[in-house]
């Protein structure tokens, strides 16, 4: 986890409000003391929950008061209209004015989106920004976007989540060369809708780019680990993801039914304790919490509601490793030259230019 940096937190999202978000601060200034922190919310909760933190209330965070939050079930657009004042906005600014570096929400997903767009705008050359997170497979871990945010996407939009979701790989999962791949219905080059096919035609060419470039990929190749950036729409990375955190949960079940059911079957699951511990672990979506907002000028990660203080804590962590890399800046890197490699490629006639894949303005 990066540190020297300041994190605007927005202390009333989740379940538990301040309770978990200072508890996981402080937890995050373990792994990272020079870690700096604004909270914004209800200043005597946050005070509240300060009093029984080790590190973080000695580090004299800022507390940034409003007694305004938004609801979790509240509509993203009544949200818009709003919530100006409220402790998701004001966490926001601090972002838009420099004052912190990221912010991250534990609150409502698409309030959060709204607002960061409509402050941070978008990166010049990015039409739409994208939801990324990460999660277990056979071979470690991978990433996925989007999961949620845009529900039909062009081949232009598939492009740009490929070179953001590369970037990501290489900031948070650590990867050198990102491998690359299109969900699609089949891995045949004729499968899969025209934007699709679009999408992997321009893919092919960007191989001077930091990432190579798989193919399509199908649902079984997600959980294999099959490559390490999974690109596909909104609406089917969302079902993607919501149907591996019910197999997950529905896998735990069954195993403590299992272990449960017979005296021999607990006398096994003494045995195999450890091992059962270290599947737990792995398992544990504390551990992959803090899905990302790409292709905002200002870093946004978005905290699962639920989690607790471990969670909210790796949130941060996924924060402060996007701002240490300059992932912003990377981006704005590979798309320039993604602009430079279209025009270089667009034949010189006296006709009007073919578009590019990427808008410069």
């Amino acid at each position: 986890m990066a540190s020297g940096l300041t994190i605007a937190l927005d202390a009333m999202g989740g379940d538990k409000g301040p309770e978990v978000v200072v508890h996981g601060a402080d937890v995050a200034l373990e792994r990272a003391p020079d870690l700096s922190f604004i909270l914004v919310g209800d200043e005597a909760r946050i005070t509240a929950a300060l009093s029984k933190t080790k590190r973080l209330a000695k580090s004299n965070p800022e507390i940034l008061h409003t007694d305004k939050a938004i609801a979790s079930d509240e509509k993203p657009s009544v949200a818009f209209r709003s919530g100006k004042g409220s402790s998701m906005w004001v966490a926001i600014e601090q972002v838009k004015s420099g004052k912190a570096t990221c912010v991250v929400s534990a609150g409502n997903t698409g309030a959060l989106m709204a607002i960061a767009k409509l402050l941070l705008r978008t990166v010049v050359g990015i039409d739409r920004p994208a939801i990324a997170s990460f999660f277990p497979t056979r071979r470690g871990e991978s990433a996925m976007l989007d999961l949620g945010a845009n529900i039909e996407c062009d081949a232009r939009n598939l492009v740009e989540f490929a070179l953001m979701g590369e970037i990501f790989a290489r900031t948070v999962l650590g990867l050198e060369r990102p491998l690359v791949g299109l969900l699609n219905v089949g891995s045949e080059e004729q499968k899969g809708s025209e934007s699709l096919r679009d999408a992997a035609a321009t893919l092919r060419k960007l191989d001077k780019l930091s990432f190579d470039f798989h193919g399509f990929i199908e649902g079984d190749d997600i959980a294999a680990g099959t490559v390490d950036v999974i690109v596909t729409d909104g609406f089917s990375g969302n079902i993607a993801l919501k149907t591996a955190e019910g197999t997950a949960r529905l896998t735990g079940q069954f195993l403590r039914d299992a272990f449960r059911s017979s005296l021999i079957s607990k006398i096994g699951y003494l045995l195999a304790r450890n091992a059962v511990g270290q599947l737990r672990q792995r398992m544990d979506p504390r551990r992959y919490n803090g899905a990302v907002f790409l292709g905002l000028n200002g870093i946004t990660v978005k905290s699962h509601g639920g989690t607790d203080a471990l969670g909210f804590a790796n949130a941060i962590g996924v924060a402060a490793d996007m701002a240490q890399y300059d992932f912003i800046e990377q981006v704005k890197l590979d798309l320039a030259e993604l602009k430079l490699k279209n025009t270089e490629e667009r034949p010189a006639d006296d006709g009007p230019a073919e578009p590019t894949v990427v808008a410069t303005a």
